[in-house]
């Protein structure tokens, strides 16, 4: 299938920006207020990787954080991993 670049756009405004960012440093809120920009280059990546059956390097990254679930705090069994990756990449 193509890779529409409305379809990105609409994706992209709909991002909440409230989310964490992964390990490219890319915050969604910026995602968002730059759909209109972004839009295009990312549908073109997209259609790419869909084509080739490559994933950019940098969307197969991911920051690892270890989320407290309960009982002791010192106890590292009482924590779950949390894996942040690149928006765009989800």
């Amino acid at each position: 299938p193509v890779i529409q670049e409305e379809a990105v756009r609409d994706l992209l405004a709909q991002l909440d920006a409230h989310k964490s960012m992964g390990p490219d440093g890319i915050h969604p809120r910026v995602l968002k207020e730059l759909a209109d920009v972004l839009s295009k280059p990312l549908s073109i990546i997209f259609q790419r990787s869909w084509l080739t059956g490559e994933v950019p390097l940098d969307w197969r990254l991911a920051d690892v954080v270890p989320i407290y679930k309960k009982g002791c705090r010192e106890a590292p069994g009482n924590y779950r991993p949390v894996s942040l990756t690149s928006v765009p990449g989800k």
